[in-house]
């Protein structure tokens, strides 16, 4: 059942800290990790992107770990578990890549361990936490919750790198396994500050009773069976995939198509990431007011197509600030979709009228995290096979770019359907306590 009395603002910034503590600890092996194998032991830079997909291919645990929190009836003692299990897994990234210095075989199996310990500490955390900020935020917050717990993680992101950054020189292996150490420590403390008594004080905490007592397997062909469940996770997959293939490719079409610097591409992503932030305050401060989340998701699937295909004609234009202008609105465009997929995303698991918001969490964050991974890596290979087919670096890239526009489009079909499918929920009356209490659902 939706907690009815919602969390306040304090209370879901404290939150938020998990989400800081995944981020801040992630950005390390896919940042500061790729460039010591690449750079100072001089290996292949498919080796880090190896490992970094192995560890999002684990994000497939995330139904499992959202039932066990589903079957447990707390949440917070999973969030601990998977930090602490994040922590070691990237202190031993750290060590196995220090260990590959001197015997790279082992070194190499300690790493691929450590990053399966990496990705099921990602699941534990993450999809716990998430079924939890589902729980506690009441709707009308559900935007601004989404959109101050995506904020929180870039902040993590930039902590985390400018702390390790400080902390590295002289740079040493040892020291790298010391910085990890200390960063992961930090993070399970913020975690602890963020999440202690949470629950406890939860108003709207169902009873022990109410934990369902189904297996793993018929919680899934439960929660798959439900139209609007299997509509959204394929929504999420198709919207994820379109959003991270273009990734590892905008810089390298700047650079390739505009002749830009390193640093002016490096610009072009700081555009990307402005107009992303400004389309998350919007998304978060209007969705009450303006549509819903769910059509804000839905626009903004529908506005980064657009943005896709002016991106693949924008060598017409022969002009870097027609380029940037367009990086800005996808941005934008993307922002707001983020927002109103994670708001709708909380919404659909809240309000359920089950005790599956762990797990069906977890469904959407492995469709979230296998198409993450997917994405970057097919947008890149599909990026090289385009230049090949086509003889042209213009029309190699275009075509990645309106597959991926094509797949927005797709996902803004689905989100829209997927709200006019749905009118039953537009308004529900909850009995709890002998009061009648009216909840609005997005």
């Amino acid at each position: 059942m939706t907690a009815v009395v919602g969390a306040s603002w304090p209370r879901v910034a404290r939150l938020a800290m998990v989400q800081a503590s995944i981020g801040g600890i992630v950005v390390l092996m896919t940042s500061t990790l790729n460039r010591v194998m690449v750079v100072e032991l001089a290996l292949p830079a498919a080796l880090p992107g190896i490992l970094v997909a192995l560890h999002y291919g684990l994000q497939v645990t995330r139904p499992l770990t959202g039932f066990g929190s589903d079957r447990s009836g707390r949440r917070t003692p999973w969030i601990w578990a998977g930090m602490a299990l994040l922590g070691l897994g990237a202190t031993g990234a750290a060590a196995a890549t220090w260990l590959m210095a001197e015997h790279f075989a082992i070194g190499l199996v300690a790493n691929v361990l450590a990053f399966l310990m990496i990705g099921i500490g990602v699941s534990m955390t993450g999809t716990p936490f998430l079924a939890l900020l589902a729980e506690q935020v009441a709707p009308e917050r559900r935007g601004g919750a989404a959109a101050l717990t995506w904020l929180t993680m870039i902040v993590g992101f930039i902590v985390a790198t400018v702390l390790a950054g400080a902390l590295l020189d002289p740079f040493s292996l040892p020291r790298l396994v010391a910085v990890v150490a200390l960063i992961s420590g930090l993070a399970m403390l913020l975690t602890v500050l963020g999440t202690i008594g949470v629950e406890s004080r939860t108003p709207a905490a169902p009873p022990r009773a109410a934990v369902p007592t189904t297996d793993f397997r018929s919680a899934i062909r439960d929660i798959l069976a439900d139209e609007r469940t299997r509509r959204f996770s394929i929504f999420v997959f198709l919207s994820m995939f379109a959003f991270s293939a273009q990734d590892l490719i905008l810089e390298p079409y700047a650079g390739r198509v505009f002749a830009m610097t390193p640093g002016e591409t490096t610009r072009i992503a700081g555009v990307m990431n402005g107009g992303m932030l400004v389309g998350m305050v919007l998304a978060a401060l209007l969705a009450q007011r303006v549509g819903s989340l769910r059509a804000w998701a839905t626009g903004g699937c529908a506005s980064s197509a657009v943005a896709l295909t002016a991106l693949s004609c924008s060598p017409l234009f022969g002009s870097v600030g027609v380029l940037q202008a367009i990086v800005f609105v996808l941005g934008v465009s993307n922002g707001a979709f983020a927002i109103g997929a994670i708001g709708s995303m909380m919404a659909l698991t809240a309000d359920a009228g089950d005790r599956a918001v762990g797990t069906r969490m977890g469904v959407f964050g492995a469709a979230q995290g296998v198409a993450s991974g997917l994405g970057g890596l097919l947008g890149a290979v599909a990026s090289d096979v385009g230049r090949a087919v086509f003889g042209s670096v213009e029309l190699g890239y275009g075509a990645v770019f309106v597959v991926e526009a094509m797949l927005f489009s797709a996902a803004a079909v689905l989100a829209a359907r997927s709200a006019a499918g749905a009118p039953h929920l537009a308004r529900r009356v909850v009995q709890r306590n002998g009061d009648a209490l009216m909840e609005v659902v997005t």
